[in-house]
């Protein structure tokens, strides 16, 4: 049960990507560049977004436990360092350039964009090169999560 919801929450995600335009890097790429074709949907949909998380911590924190697991895992670090700064930087750097990040961008693929999997093969590269290097001071870091 607990996939079956994790994929429907993935397909919900996904459609509301395709709806809302932000699939499209180019509607991306348009909020970001300030000017006469300015397209403001992403801030409508990034708002959205923060109301919906908003309401669902606050209806989660009145529950005993979760539906499908023993424990809440809410983060409760709220450290900020060179490593957070650093991974929000590339991050930024990366979606500014390319209109994609991880979600639109599996979107993208499946509908066979050709950018999004260009952007989906560099992430991945990215991804298994920091697993390869053996993730440098993670294991004694703060903000490391330990829950899997």
């Amino acid at each position: 049960m607990k996939q079956a919801a994790a994929l429907l929450a993935g397909i919900l995600f996904g459609l509301g990507l395709v709806v809302s335009g932000m699939a499209d890097p180019e509607n991306v790429l348009a909020f970001l560049v300030i000017g006469s074709q300015w397209n403001p949907s992403l801030l409508f949909v990034m708002g959205s977004g923060l109301l919906v998380t908003g309401v669902g911590y606050a209806l989660v924190t009145r529950l005993d436990t979760p539906i499908w697991s023993d424990r809440f895992r809410i983060p409760t670090n709220g450290l900020i360092d060179a490593r957070l700064l650093g991974g929000a930087a590339l991050f930024g750097v990366g979606w500014g350039l390319s209109g994609y990040c991880p979600g639109p961008a599996l979107v993208g693929a499946f509908l066979i964009d050709v950018r999004a999997v260009g952007f989906l093969s560099a992430f991945l590269v990215g991804l298994f090169a920091y697993e390869f290097l053996g993730n440098p001071g993670l294991q004694n870091s703060p903000s490391a999560n330990t829950d899997g």
